[in-house]
């Protein structure tokens, strides 16, 4: 599988920028959630998405056997290490210890990510330690 252009990525990722967030929303300009922002950059970069997206919960804590995100981008994208991670890759961060991976973000440099926050929307911001210890699994967008 090959992957997706990184700029093309990034550029589409930052046409969301100042997004309202909505809990389980995917549109750009009127309001999304982190999965949501994702869920629209794979419709521009991909096209349509391969299949609904069930609730899910808001719980950055939630702990379980699976890796629900995970496992849904690995059957979808190119999965890579990490610490490899660049610009333009999909990462998945693990907010508390043993819990699995619930918030996306979006790789837009060496030290820079965009996400969907609560109370903020979609910004842009340094990739801090803070951040950057949580990502858990890291994916690339295929090409059309």
């Amino acid at each position: 599988m090959t992957s997706a252009n990184p700029t093309r990525v990034i550029a589409i990722a930052r046409s969301w920028l100042g997004t309202p967030y909505h809990d389980q929303a995917s549109l750009r300009g009127v309001g999304c959630d982190c999965l949501g922002l994702a869920r629209g950059i794979w419709r521009d970069v991909v096209g349509p998405e391969p299949f609904p997206i069930p609730p899910y919960s808001r719980d950055w804590g939630e702990t379980g056997p699976r890796e629900v995100l995970a496992e849904g981008a690995r059957s979808m994208m190119v999965e890579e290490s990490p610490a490899e991670a660049g610009p333009g890759a999909l990462v998945l961060f693990r907010m508390k210890p043993r819990a699995i991976a619930k918030h996306v973000g979006i790789l837009t440099g060496p030290d820079t990510f965009l996400h969907a926050y609560e109370r903020l929307g979609v910004i842009e911001e340094p990739l801090t330690q803070f951040w950057r210890r949580r990502i858990a699994f890291a994916f690339l967008f295929p090409q059309r």
